[in-house]
C-alpha cells in the first residue's frame, strides 16, 4: 500500500536560522516556525499557536540561513521525521519537519527612491 508523508506550513520564524555542519561535512539549518490558528467562539476571538521545528539541508539550508530571519513569513513543504534520544536513561522523541521546499512570503518593502551620486572625473597625474 502506498504511503504519504507530506507537511505544508505557512508561518513566521521564531528566531534566525542556525546552521551547522555534520561530522560528514553536510550543512544543515535549523529554525522554528509559528503557525497560528484563529477562531471565534460566541463572539470572542481565540487563537492557538503551534511551534514547529524545521531543518533544511544542503543548498536549501544555505538559502534559509542567508535570507530568512526572525519574523519572516514562509511557506515550508517537507516531511515529518521523528528522532529518538536518551535523557537520564529515558527515551525521548523529537518530531520535526525536514524541509524540501521553502518560499519566502514577506511583502517587498515599498520601493525606495534610488539615490545617485554624480562625481566629476578626477584629475589624476601619472
Amino acid at each position: 500500500m502506498p504511503a504519504l508523508n507530506r507537511v505544508q506550513l505557512i508561518g513566521y520564524l521564531g528566531k534566525d536560522p542556525e546552521s551547522k555542519f555534520t561530522p560528514t561535512g553536510k550543512k544543515v539549518a535549523h529554525f522554528s516556525v509559528a503557525v497560528t490558528q484563529r477562531w471565534k467562539t460566541g463572539g470572542e476571538s481565540k487563537e492557538y499557536t503551534e511551534w514547529v521545528n524545521v531543518e533544511a539541508w544542503g543548498r536549501l539550508g544555505e538559502v534559509c540561513q542567508q535570507y530568512l530571519k526572525k519574523g519572516s513569513l514562509v511557506y515550508i513543504e517537507g516531511r515529518l521525521k521523528t528522532d529518538r534520544y536518551e535523557d537520564k536513561g529515558e527515551t525521548k522523541h523529537f518530531t520535526k519537519v525536514v524541509a524540501l521546499t521553502m518560499q519566502m512570503l514577506d511583502r517587498k518593502p515599498s520601493e525606495e527612491p534610488v539615490m545617485t551620486v554624480e562625481e566629476e572625473a578626477a584629475d589624476y597625474e601619472a
